[in-house]
């Protein structure tokens, strides 16, 4: 998955979950002295704009401290979103019943991008149903995934 490095995710988790929320996931994208870190969190009632800055002072102080990230970079605190990010094969199952796009290091079945029902997960892989056509996805395979929802508007 394309999520931040290792060494910043055992940084970030305890802090998000020690103010009390759960911690979704996070990615590292740029270049040294130029990245972005984007840390996604949730709690049942929801986050809002204070929960985020909560976060995110007490994670600058820790980061500031911990210095994992050479050069600047941006932090930003948010919550998941509709287009909620996907990252473990927990979330995978958690979502199941719901739509996901998912796109993968190498195609499968001649395809890179996948857009489906999420069935759950055996195993290690993820089970899609992409119009009546199941696929299991080795979970190493995914580079990213995030839910996407479907409206239909109604007149």
């Amino acid at each position: 998955m394309r999520q931040a490095p290792e060494n910043l995710l055992n940084i970030i988790q305890p802090v998000v979950e020690g103010l009390g929320y759960e911690f979704i996931g996070a990615d590292f994208s740029g270049r040294p002295g130029q990245g972005v870190l984007r840390v996604f969190i949730d709690i049942e009632k929801g986050i809002d704009v204070d929960d985020c800055a909560t976060v995110s002072r007490q994670l600058s102080s820790v980061m500031d401290v911990e210095d994992p990230i050479q050069g600047n970079y941006q932090l930003e605190v948010s919550s998941p979103g509709l287009e909620r990010p996907l990252y473990t094969l927990e979330h995978f199952e958690r979502f199941k019943g719901q739509v996901a796009a998912v796109s993968l290091s190498f195609p499968l079945q001649e395809r890179r991008n996948l857009k489906g029902l999420l069935l759950g997960v055996e195993g290690d892989e993820v089970v899609v149903d992409m119009n009546g056509e199941v696929l299991n996805v080795p979970f190493q395979m995914i580079v990213k995934a995030h839910l996407a929802p479907e409206f239909s508007f109604k007149k």
